[in-house]
């Protein structure tokens, strides 16, 4: 457990999205209400609107990323090249306890389950948590924000 890695999982089993639980878990570092987090992140879940492409848990994180490091000026690419390595660098980071950063790939859906998906999300039951990764991928991907980013500082 890191210093966000619990809120993030309290957040996920409240049943907020992985990338709402992770973005939302650090929200406190940026001094942005918690509100305003859930409504930023909210499409981004179940690997961008459901659609199990990148994970949420991912970017979630590069929402984080943004926030501290992002640029504010189009014509800033410095800026955007340091954003761009940070993103880069916790992704490689989480593909170290991860196979994927695709969504279908780490829940293990085969083109057959991928083709049935839809936008409803599924009942978070004691069955769903048992069956899916997200909660220990929502863990993770904070812990390594807080390893990278944050707990240095402490």
């Amino acid at each position: 457990m890191s210093k966000h890695s619990d809120r993030a999982l309290e957040l996920f089993k409240q049943g907020y999205n992985c990338s709402q639980a992770v973005f939302c878990a650090f929200c406190d570092e940026f001094n942005m209400d918690e509100e305003t987090a859930l409504r930023v992140s909210a499409g981004l879940g179940g690997g961008v609107g459901r659609m199990r492409e990148v994970c949420g848990t991912v970017t979630g994180a590069a929402l984080v990323i943004g926030m501290l490091y992002g640029a504010t000026d189009g014509k800033d690419t410095q800026k955007k090249k340091e954003t761009y390595e940070k993103v880069q660098e916790i992704t490689e980071e989480f593909k170290k306890d991860n196979p994927s950063i695709i969504c279908r790939e780490l829940l293990g859906l085969t083109k057959e389950a991928q083709a049935k998906e839809t936008a409803e999300p599924e009942a978070r039951t004691e069955h769903y948590y048992k069956k899916r990764p997200c909660s220990e991928l929502v863990e993770n991907m904070a812990k390594i924000l807080d390893e990278k980013f944050f707990e240095a500082e402490n």
